[in-house]
């Protein structure tokens, strides 16, 4: 999670292209970018010095998110005094939890925060910079209960009427790895008194942990969110286990940027996945993490004549900068920033010829 592509930034060489005097050296400040030479990283620097600043933060959080699995992150929140229908973005949510302060202080002064910080091998930020990166790693982890969430909202699933239970489809590592059966209790927070829910990660990089138990064959206990597992594609488990009556049916569908416009293998991983989510109309609620992701899935989707009931910008994008691709040098992207919906197929009007006269 420390280390970019090792590629030269202005001549793209690679570590296997340099001669014997040359070796990659990173930017000092953003340590994201590699450069073979001198003369490299001043011909880049008029394209880098935009960025730098960026991937400086992203150099911090790749540090800082180790305490989620350490068990520091994320601090705790607030019971909702407010409904979600008035919550509309992370100011909002901020303004509930009131000072975070009390929260993170301790967290800077642990042991867990200094060991990070010793192992990296570099200098500690600042705390102030280090508070920041804190608020920006949580603000990923609780970025997916309230996609979820904003998932309920815009199919008018309410879980004070009926238990709901959520399918949460091309699960992996960054979703699983390290995962606890707490990681979705904002939901809790949200809807205190609600009629319980299950949230069942399905995809065939889900990683072992307590999570991996078998789902619920009906509905969970009162007040709770009910978290389990299964390793494999959707469409298999759908077939295995949920028309085996060994899950219940989902209320909702969500994806985290499954990345299925840029699969090489669409037919044999995610179309049979899509084709079953139109076909039984289960309303589903993918995010993507830039506006190119969500359009070119819109164009896949359209293509499958899905009805779509919705897309755009999320109101709680991840803030957490991400470097996607070989090269860190443009606009970072941000897990969850944009979402799209849809339920079954899209309805045609067919019109009939008028009978000649």
């Amino acid at each position: 999670m420390e280390e970019s592509f090792k590629i030269c930034a202005s001549c793209e060489k690679r570590p296997n292209q340099l001669s014997n005097s040359q070796v990659l050296k990173r930017c000092v400040r953003c340590l994201n970018v590699y450069y073979c030479c001198k003369e490299c990283q001043k011909a880049d620097w008029p394209k880098h010095k935009k960025f730098c600043p960026q991937l400086h933060l992203v150099a911090i959080d790749r540090v800082v998110e180790w305490l989620v699995f350490k068990g520091d992150l994320p601090f705790t929140t607030e019971k909702w005094s407010k409904p979600q229908s008035e919550v509309k973005n992370w100011d909002d949510w901020l303004a509930m939890q009131g000072d975070l302060t009390p929260r993170l202080d301790p967290i800077l002064a642990g042991a867990n925060m200094t060991d990070l910080w010793t192992n990296a091998g570099r200098p500690r930020p600042e705390d102030d910079d280090l508070k920041q990166s804190l608020w920006r790693v949580s603000s990923e982890f609780f970025s997916r209960p309230l996609s979820i969430a904003w998932g309920m909202r815009l199919f008018g699933l309410n879980p004070y009427s009926k238990p709901l239970t959520i399918h949460l489809v091309g699960a992996g590592q960054s979703e699983t790895l390290g995962a606890r059966l707490t990681d979705y209790d904002e939901l809790n927070k949200m809807f205190p008194g609600h009629q319980g829910m299950e949230v069942v990660m399905v995809g065939p990089e889900v990683m072992d942990g307590p999570i991996m138990r078998p789902p619920l064959r009906a509905f969970g206990p009162k007040e709770r969110v009910y978290i389990s597992a299964y390793k494999g594609l959707y469409h298999q488990f759908w077939e295995e286990v949920v028309e085996k009556e060994e899950a219940a049916k989902p209320d909702l569908v969500v994806g985290f940027h499954p990345g299925f416009d840029a699969s090489q293998g669409l037919e044999q991983g995610w179309l049979p996945t899509l084709l079953l989510l139109r076909d039984y109309e289960i309303p589903s609620l993918f995010t993507a993490l830039n506006e190119t992701e969500m359009t070119y899935s819109l164009q896949i989707l359209l293509e499958l004549e899905m009805d779509m009931k919705g897309s755009g910008t999320s109101p709680f994008t991840s803030l957490k900068p991400e470097v996607v691709g070989l090269c860190p040098n443009h606009p970072p992207d941000y897990c969850n920033s944009h979402y799209f919906c849809f339920q079954g197929l899209l309805e045609t009007v067919e019109f009939e010829e008028p009978e000649e006269a």
